[in-house]
């Protein structure tokens, strides 16, 4: 069953799934897919039982980003429809802050878990679309983020990366995503990061949005991190 978590933090959280999923499968290393590497992963792995490949789009900010990143053992940006993700080849794929910025993001989540062997786990963090951040983040032009983009973010993030925000990047259009491919989401944290809740400029916009929506952008949360599990028979369907 799906349960919104809020006694553990999300980071708590994917380490104790990544360490149950290197449980399961003892022998060898854990392989891991990161998508999304303009945004740092958060896991705590162990490079000697682990072999990280990242995978994303090929932005000039997340290109520049790359040179002397230590923490993949390969990397290759493109088209995210057709980069190299061999089929079945990952126990973990980290999708961290991509969906939202790519256009048709259910083919590409799609050829992701692709990537994932039979109880493998994605591990999604994205921002959510119908929340008030998530409505200030798609309608401001990109001059003004581009203006605004370093008095807002921590020193050191890629971007201003595109904002696409399709319909899918909610809550309920992951869910949905989830059960027509018979999927599981296993854990779910709503939770608030970044500009919405690190700078008073973003609080007081989410703010904004949020009393001028009647409450239907909500300034409670931003960002959705959910564990996705892939199920051990290709057949089954989890409801």
């Amino acid at each position: 069953m799906t349960e919104v978590r809020s006694a553990m933090t999300r980071s708590d959280l994917f380490d104790q799934r990544i360490r149950e999923r290197r449980a399961e499968v003892t022998g060898r290393r854990l392989d891991v897919l990161v998508a999304g590497c303009g945004f740092p992963s958060g896991l705590t792995l162990d490079r000697a039982q682990a072999r990280v490949v990242g995978v994303d789009e090929d932005l000039p900010a997340v290109r520049a980003s790359m040179p002397g990143r230590k923490e993949f053992d390969s990397w290759a940006l493109g088209d995210l429809r057709t980069v190299p993700v061999p089929p079945r080849s990952f126990d973990v794929a980290c999708i961290s802050f991509l969906l939202e910025r790519v256009r048709h993001p259910e083919l590409v989540l799609d050829r992701l878990l692709a990537g994932l062997r039979p109880g493998g786990l994605a591990l999604l963090r994205m921002r959510d679309r119908s929340s008030a951040y998530g409505m200030c983040d798609r309608l401001t032009p990109s001059l003004v983020r581009r203006l605004l983009w370093r008095s807002l973010v921590p020193k050191g993030t890629v971007g201003p990366l595109p904002t696409v925000y399709g319909p899918a990047i909610t809550r309920e259009g992951i869910h949905a995503f989830c059960l027509a491919r018979g999927l599981m989401v296993t854990d779910e944290i709503l939770e608030s990061s970044g500009p919405a809740a690190a700078r008073s400029l973003g609080r007081a916009a989410c703010s904004a949005v949020e009393a001028a929506s009647g409450g239907r952008f909500p300034a409670s949360h931003d960002e959705i991190s959910m564990v996705i599990r892939k199920p051990e028979n290709h057949f089954a369907r989890l409801v």
